[in-house]
């Protein structure tokens, strides 16, 4: 008596098990398209920004700081002067925003 149910489930489970991934997959596109993919593209606007830095233009740090880019090293870290006189060395993927562009030299 108790038999008769468990073969009538198993009967048909080659045709289910794709259909209950459909699901999966469709979550996982929208997923994809709704965070994955506009993370990229803000993560690669923000690398040619830092990449395009050079003297004499205006930032802000994450940390909120404004100043002016007065040396752009090879390593990494450029030195941004805060004020008169005073100059802080920081890295360079510590920059969140550039306010004013210079113009480069023709």
């Amino acid at each position: 008596m108790f038999a008769t149910p468990a073969y009538a489930q198993a009967a048909g489970g080659a045709a289910g098990t794709f259909t209950s991934f459909i699901p999966l997959i469709l979550i996982f596109a929208i997923m994809y398209f709704l965070l994955i993919r506009p993370q990229q593209k803000k993560v690669k606007e923000h690398k040619a920004m830092v990449e395009a830095l050079r003297r004499g233009d205006q930032v802000v740090t994450q940390g909120g700081m404004i100043g002016k880019v007065s040396k752009v090293k090879e390593d990494g870290e450029i030195e941004v002067e805060i004020a008169d006189g005073v100059k802080v060395r920081i890295i360079r993927a510590t920059i969140a925003q550039v306010l004013s562009k210079t113009d480069p030299a023709a």
